[in-house]
């Protein structure tokens, strides 16, 4: 029932029949079994005919649809589909939405969709409170798309209070703000696998570019070795350890004595513990260099005091040494009661593991590979890999006992020997 001269704005709202009125080029008022009305522009491309719905009366005039049919109209008049036309606006308009989500939001989508990888939850948290610091008063509300390498300078060269003149971030604190480049640059990444950024180079990358305009870190903070205990003075600072009563006391005797780093004790649980048979074993996963480097379990051969110690500290809860809350032990929990001990205040937790292997190497005759395996280390040459063939537990076991033994000696003079293995004719 078409108008020979088009509807009317009064046609259009007195209509009830279902079906479809003609306004003429191309345009339809559509009108459906349940009463609700919309507008359908109707064409030929190719031979075939195709339906483009243009929207409801209510939020359409008549008007407006004769406007929305003659572009239409024109569109095909130069060879476009009308349909894929608007296809290609709609995607548009949401990349250009995209773009407008800022570095902070996409930084948080970022974190929530990693997070369940990464090694605990602590490292979410140390991934915003860098940020946080860092990174998002500088461009943490602008458009993710907006980041280039000029505001990336502008946060690792940052310096404190912002007073010309003053160390930079990068070189006073070089560390951490590699963490945070590394950081924004994952989140950069991620915005672009998103559709967030365009196809130009990443500018938080470093290799290639910002390492052309940064001094390296080894240049500008100097590698420093973890401080560490002279092993004379192992036995009266364990003395005094042992009258501490706290978790922390305990969490760092059982470190030392175990030879570990901090994060083994600290997220240590009660299932990878074996107290009747006194073996304590790590996870490849847990393990320092986990990325393709670590193959197999770190099995820690437990003396008597470090199993005593794991059955009164573990009372609640699935760690080991667990918190209050019974949740992990803070990673700074022990290093500082260690500093906060007498002459121990530039001393690290780490330390002790140097200090375990200079025990070894001038007191003992204990093969070098060995205690090279009680650290977790990889042994290098050919010759020694191809003879532990093993872990040589029973003789590691023998090591870790002898440590154990000499933390527990009475306070003797610095540079007396105290070769145990040698003693035993090892």
């Amino acid at each position: 029932m078409a108008a020979a001269k088009g509807l009317t704005a009064i046609a259009v709202a007195r209509m009830k029949k279902a079906g479809r009125y003609a306004d003429g080029g191309g345009l339809y008022l559509q009108v459906a079994p349940g009463g609700t009305k919309s507008w359908l522009f109707r064409y030929m491309l190719a031979g075939r005919a195709r339906e483009m719905g243009l929207g409801s009366i209510d939020l359409v005039s008549l008007a407006e649809a004769r406007d929305a049919a003659r572009d239409g109209r024109k569109a095909l008049l130069t060879g476009a589909d009308p349909i894929e036309l608007r296809r290609a606006a709609k995607l548009q308009a949401r990349a250009a939405r995209a773009k407008l989500a800022t570095f902070q939001d996409c930084a948080e989508k970022y974190i929530n969709a990693h997070q369940a990888g990464w090694k605990s939850a602590k490292h979410a948290g140390q991934w915003r409170s860098t940020l946080e610091t860092y990174a998002y008063p500088t461009i943490g509300h602008l458009a993710v798309d907006a980041v280039d390498t000029a505001l990336v300078l502008k946060i690792l060269e940052q310096t404190e209070r912002h007073q010309p003149g003053t160390p930079t971030f990068w070189a006073t604190k070089t560390e951490t703000a590699s963490r945070v480049r590394g950081r924004i640059e994952s989140v950069l990444d991620w915005a672009k696998a998103r559709g967030m950024r365009g196809d130009g180079e990443n500018p938080a990358r470093w290799r290639g570019h910002l390492d052309q305009l940064l001094p390296a870190k080894s240049s500008v903070t100097p590698v420093e070795h973890h401080k560490a205990m002279p092993y004379a003075d192992v036995p009266a600072f364990m003395s005094r350890l042992r009258a501490k009563n706290s978790t922390s006391a305990r969490a760092l005797e059982f470190t030392i004595l175990c030879a570990v780093r901090t994060s083994d004790t600290i997220e240590g649980t009660l299932a990878e513990l074996d107290l009747e048979e006194k073996y304590w074993t790590i996870p490849k996963g847990r393990m320092k260099g986990k990325k393709g480097a670590r193959k197999h379990d770190h099995v820690v051969p437990l003396c008597d005091r470090a199993c005593q110690l794991a059955q009164a500290a573990s009372a609640a809860g699935d760690f080991i040494f667990p918190s209050e809350d019974r949740g992990p032990l803070s990673n700074m929990a022990m290093l500082e009661l260690l500093q906060g001990m007498s002459g121990c205040e530039d001393l690290t937790v780490h330390g002790f593991r140097s200090t375990f292997k200079d025990w070894c190497a001038e007191t003992t005759s204990f093969p070098n590979e060995l205690s090279e395996m009680a650290l977790a280390h990889t042994v290098a040459d050919k010759v020694e890999r191809a003879y532990r063939r093993g872990d040589m537990r029973i003789k590691r076991r023998r090591l870790m006992e002898d440590w154990a033994r000499f933390c527990g000696t009475t306070p003797q003079p610095r540079g007396r020997s105290h070769s145990m293995g040698a003693q035993n004719g090892r």
